[in-house]
């Protein structure tokens, strides 16, 4: 017989790198978590290798998370890029100023990722880890979700769970999607690729090598400790996407780089790419993160970027519905936002596989040809070197408020993370260990009367901050934070808003910029998002302590 426990708020389905941070979001903002994955442990296979600034910067947001991620990572400078022949075309490095307060484009090794993380949760009270446990049923209630959780093998017990909402994180091949009957959209490539993770490498470079000869395109990345993968495309013959990769086409292939041994096969796998998308990313009171909700080729080294983008997404929203801040509308946006930049970085993907990887040799020197003469002027070698051909990021609909007026082109985008000068004691501090873990209201040179109207504006619970420009000193005021700048960039960031105000998601986009006469309105158009009158909150079960000390200011 099934046996019942007590609900927790929050199921998270699969503790892949993506149902890791979404634990580690929600447990740090107070909210109790019942993580599950199939698996006995976490995995061992080296499938993403490359973590890049914005997931660093979700990281950071749950507790500092990201000082335990950087000794496993290498500080990269992003990928180079060669032609026909092994020609360098160039080097795409993003901006180099860590406009989000991290290294740009970073190699890592997935399963020390998921070790670390997995470590990390141990400091969460709140989040109850259960590897060896399988989803197996899920059904909707008004009131959340019933789900049925089998332990060990087919034989063994199963326990009925009741969630408020539920997270599937559970990969491509997703239970959850499938107990949804939500259909993936797109196509699988008949292209193979052997990609090989070796060991006692030589390879010390801190960026990744996309070698574009159309005789036998390959990539190569190096990582820590010796470790460095290498992607072959395979030609026709040579081995099928899922067979073992025989070991003398391993070694045929890596000869041009290194000798090796099977002790320095990490992992040796043929396969190919998908690109994918769920045909919604919200069922109900159940929701679809990482390679459950969509699904992409590798060449954008996106793949479980767009995971953790999901869950810094989605995990603030539900903390502030099940905290009685928010109401139902707000989880809505969640499919209305992520969607449309999902759709967008997996075209990017296909296309720089069908430009850079190409097999075309009449394509592939085209391909050099435009790169070298774009190369040749500013503005080109500005769009490639700094990657300005990645999809805008801007949100355009959703929770966010977009308006006329000085400031416009900051709303629906992610606010920079420059250092800043804190307080009277003038702390060295980076912005977001300022800022805090919820909403934030920064106010550019305003006036106290200015905080007064504010104030009155019905805006969402944030912290206060004054911005001091013009190299002023900082100041606190009796309930605001004062900032000043320390690297050039805050400066920067603000000129021609003062007298504004810019308010910040707690997942760091600026969701609206306004001055104290639209406070008001701004107010209003937020209480879109409100919830209902709460009658009974018993069913919450929140550790206000937990959530308290993790906001950094009292609710």
């Amino acid at each position: 017989m099934p046996t019942t426990s007590l609900a927790p708020p929050v199921l998270v389905v699969g503790a892949g790198p993506t149902g890791l941070t979404a634990a580690h979001l929600l447990g740090s903002r107070g909210i109790r978590v019942v993580l599950v994955e199939r698996n006995s442990t976490t995995s061992n296979d080296a499938k993403a290798i490359s973590l890049d600034d914005e997931s660093l910067r979700t990281l950071q947001s749950a507790d500092g998370l990201d000082e335990a991620i950087y000794p496993i990572i290498v500080p990269g400078t992003g990928t180079r890029y060669f032609g026909v022949g092994g020609r360098p075309l160039l080097h795409a490095r993003g901006t180099g100023d860590q406009r989000l307060g991290h290294p740009f484009k970073n190699p890592f090794a997935q399963p020390d990722l998921e070790r670390v993380l997995r470590e990390q949760l141990d400091r969460l009270p709140s989040v109850d880890v259960r590897f060896g446990t399988r989803l197996t049923d899920l059904i909707q209630e008004p009131g959340g979700v019933r789900a049925s959780l089998r332990t060990g093998g087919e034989d063994g017990p199963v326990e009925e769970l009741e969630a408020a909402y539920l997270l599937g994180c559970d990969g491509g091949r997703s239970t959850v999607r499938d107990l949804l009957s939500v259909p993936m959209r797109g196509r699988s490539f008949p292209d193979v690729w052997l990609v090989v993770d070796t060991l006692e490498d030589t390879h010390d470079q801190r960026f990744g090598m996309h070698h574009g000869d159309p005789d036998r395109p390959v990539v190569i990345v190096p990582g820590r400790d010796g470790r460095c993968r290498y992607e072959f495309r395979l030609k026709p013959g040579e081995c099928a996407a899922g067979s073992p990769p025989p070991l003398a086409l391993v070694r045929e292939l890596l000869r041009p780089y290194r000798e090796i041994t099977p002790a320095q096969i990490e992992r040796a796998v043929a396969y190919s790419f998908h690109a994918l998308l769920a045909d919604r990313l919200r069922e109900g009171r159940c929701f679809l993160l990482g390679d459950a909700a969509h699904m992409m080729p590798p060449f954008a080294g996106q793949g479980l970027n767009s995971g953790l983008r999901d869950a810094a997404n989605l995990c603030w929203k539900i903390a502030d519905v099940l905290a009685g801040r928010a109401g139902d509308a707000l989880l809505d946006t969640y499919d209305t936002e992520r969607r449309p930049h999902a759709r967008a970085v997996i075209d990017l993907s296909v296309r720089l596989g069908r430009v850079v990887m190409t097999t075309s040799r009449p394509r592939a020197l085209l391909r050099d040809l435009l790169v070298r003469t774009a190369m040749l002027t500013p503005p080109g070698r500005r769009y490639l070197t700094e990657m300005r051909y990645r999809p805008d990021a801007r949100v355009r609909a959703g929770a966010v408020l977009h308006a006329d007026g000085p400031g416009c082109a900051l709303v629906g985008t992610m606010l920079p993370q420059p250092r800043v000068l804190r307080g009277s004691s003038h702390h060295l501090s980076r912005l977001d260990d300022v800022l805090g873990q919820g909403w934030s209201l920064l106010g550019i040179d305003v006036k106290d009367d200015d905080w007064t109207v504010v104030a009155r504006a019905g805006l969402p619970d944030a912290t206060a901050v004054d911005v001091h420009l013009d190299d002023r000193a900082p100041r606190d005021g009796a309930d605001r934070v004062g900032i000043a700048d320390a690297d050039g960039r805050l400066d920067a960031l603000f000129t021609g808003l003062t007298g504004s105000f810019v308010l910040v998601r707690p997942d760091r986009l600026v969701a609206a910029v306004f001055t104290s006469d639209r406070a008001a309105d701004v107010g209003a158009q937020l209480r879109t998002f409100a919830a209902r009158p709460r009658t009974d909150d018993a069913d919450l079960d929140l550790d206000p302590e937990i959530q308290h000390d993790s906001q950094g200011v009292p609710r």
